[in-house]
């Protein structure tokens, strides 16, 4: 496995390419110049949508000068993170965040402008000028607001405002990623190693036992130290978020993020409801662990340690390979997408010191998508590359078939298209791995996935939801509100097979989605579609795969609610997730099958 202790060290064809976003400091800086001016003359549209033409004047100038930020924003959110804490970075990244907040103020007027429209007069402009009818359903989702929106100069002091204060993100990433010292650990080949966010999670698979339990207490007696700070930062952003849709007339933030879905709050109860009613499915997975690990009963660094016993290290060109032979039931068009990933360098591999952690995909209007990564040459990475090369494939299709206003899927529809990835690499490799422990890693995998993305996103999700009403009913969340929170939802999900020590509420702490405003329950719902659709499409069903085809090309100018319908899937149905339980179940029983079989000859 090939170690880097910084950037310069990693090769040319490991690191992602960003000149077609900027060529160069000198590019970046013009370009920021032209959005600058373009953001400046967003103003001057004031009193624009009692007048059609000047109205699709502005919306033009607009989507263009949003294209533009983006671009800018998700550069500079990139170069940041590939090398954390370097000061021209971070001064970069802030500049665009303070462009961004001069763009929504110029912006303000506009949407409190179009609500104090009549019904009659709002649908004159779309008769008066039939080109507007391109923004026609991103302008009804405005309208939609109506009840919602404030004046000019208070949705301006609104955007202000959270632009100058929602930073909670960025410093608890740093804090974790940058600042803190977990100490260093010494492996069996006698190397020495430095413990960080990014390769915690490999360590924590470490096949010796007291190695693990020393990274792991490391580590989270450091989280510990700082456990309020994190806490006191998610009381903020909590509180925050709770202010802004009170101002707003919602009664709640979570009857605001069901608003800006338009979904009911009965698919997410169904969810919760069916999940947890079928807790012993988890049980019985964590159990099998147990057995298959040869303890008696896991400790939490135990936990992570793969179900799977295989050794088996992936080059990053061999994981390239593997995942382009699981999604080739997708078919060429696909395939070909897949392709240009690859060969335009879309992806930013390797992990050193300074890195942030974890992976992402990252788009925009104008520019496909860039993937960070932690390679660690597991399966887990594999797993990384097919689950975040979904996303960038899905944006390719969007870009391809929307115009600009468009191109930007919800997080509910996003993670359906990555998830399917990762279940068609499972069974991948379950059919066609070159040994029974490959066969085993890969049913492994997808009970990994679906335990973190189902019962796990359930979990935590019911936890943020907690963290919310806690706000809402005007107290605050501490660390000890997390503390027992956490330990009490985890020990309903473990069932008795794990062992809960005194580090074991710390999961809060690095649990970045929590500044994503309930975006956890996202992977819930998509987990569960997800196997349905790899399900379907494995089995040779034509018409899904056709119709996955028209859910991948689908802009956001279609509700979520609706672009599951074009895949035949009901959120208010149980059945959705009592599917993927038992599915779930299924593979707990096929790995068990697989692992008392005599060796293959």
């Amino acid at each position: 496995m090939q170690k880097y202790n910084n950037r310069s060290e990693v090769p040319l064809e490991y690191k992602w390419d960003l000149t077609p976003f900027f060529k160069d400091d000198k590019d970046f800086e013009n370009k920021f110049l032209e959005c600058s001016k373009l953001v400046s003359e967003l103003k001057k549209f004031k009193n624009c949508t009692k007048d059609a033409n000047k109205l699709y004047e502005f919306l033009i100038k607009q989507v263009n000068a949003v294209a533009l930020w983006e671009d800018l924003y998700v550069y500079s959110y990139l170069i940041n993170d590939q090398e954390l804490g370097v000061e021209a970075s971070i001064v970069r990244k802030n500049k665009t965040e303070k462009l961004e907040s001069e763009l929504m103020s110029n912006c303000s007027f506009f949407a409190p402008e179009l609500l104090k429209l009549s019904k009659d007069e709002y649908e004159r402009l779309f008769v008066i000028n039939p080109s507007l009818n391109e923004f026609k359903d991103d302008l009804d989702k405005t309208y939609r607001e109506k009840e919602h929106i404030l004046t000019e100069n208070e949705e301006k002091i609104v955007n202000e405002l959270v632009n100058s204060m929602n930073h909670y993100d960025d410093m608890s990433s740093n804090l974790l990623n940058n600042q803190h010292n977990y100490g260093r650990v010494r492996l069996e080949d006698g190397s020495v190693v430095t413990i960080a966010t990014n390769n915690y999670r490999s360590l924590m698979r470490n096949k010796d036992r007291s190695i693990r339990k020393k990274v792991y207490t490391l580590f989270n007696k450091k989280l510990s130290e700082y456990a309020n700070t994190n806490a006191d930062l998610l009381n903020s952003y909590v509180s925050m978020n709770e202010t802004i849709s009170k101002i707003r007339h919602f009664k709640s933030s979570w009857e605001s993020k069901l608003f800006g879905l338009n979904i009911s709050d009965k698919v997410f109860k169904t969810l919760v409801s069916t999940t947890e009613s079928n807790y012993d499915k988890v049980h019985k997975y964590y159990d099998l662990k147990r057995r298959v690990l040869g303890y008696d009963i896991l400790n939490r660094y135990d936990v992570s340690l793969e179900l799977s016993k295989s050794d088996k290290e992936y080059s990053i060109e061999e994981a390239q390979s593997l995942v382009r032979d699981a999604i080739k039931p997708l078919g060429k068009e696909y395939l070909s997408k897949f392709d240009k990933i690859i060969n335009n360098r879309y992806v930013d591999y390797c992990q050193y010191k300074g890195k942030c952690s974890g992976g992402y995909s990252f788009s925009t209007m104008l520019q496909d998508s860039r993937i960070l990564m932690s390679f660690n040459y597991n399966l887990d990475s594999v797993s990384t590359l097919a689950h975040e090369s979904g996303h960038n494939v899905h944006h390719q299709f969007v870009n391809e078939c929307n115009p600009l206003q468009y191109r930007n899927p919800g997080s509910l529809v996003a993670e359906v298209v990555s998830l399917t990835n990762e279940c068609l690499l499972s069974s991948y490799l379950a059919e066609h791995g070159s040994s029974k422990e490959e066969k085993l890693a890969g049913i492994a995998n997808i009970l990994g996935v679906i335990t973190s993305n189902l019962f796990d996103a359930v979990r935590e999700g019911k936890l943020e939801q907690d963290m919310y009403n806690e706000v809402n009913k005007g107290r605050m969340i501490t660390r000890e509100f997390l503390d027992k929170k956490s330990k009490s939802s985890l020990k309903k999900l473990y069932g008795s097979a794990v062992k809960l020590d005194k580090y074991a509420a710390n999961s809060w702490i690095t649990r970045s989605h929590y500044y994503m405003h309930f975006y956890l329950y996202s992977y819930s719902i998509c987990i569960s579609v997800a196997t349905n659709v790899a399900s379907k499409i494995l089995d040779g069903d034509k018409h899904m795969l056709d119709n996955y085809y028209k859910f991948m090309k689908l802009g956001s100018d279609k509700w979520p609610i609706d672009a599951f319908k074009v895949l035949g899937v009901d959120l208010e149905d149980p059945a959705v997730y009592k599917n993927a339980i038992n599915y779930y179940d299924s593979l707990i029983d096929k790995y068990e099958e697989i692992l008392n079989e005599d060796e293959v000859k």
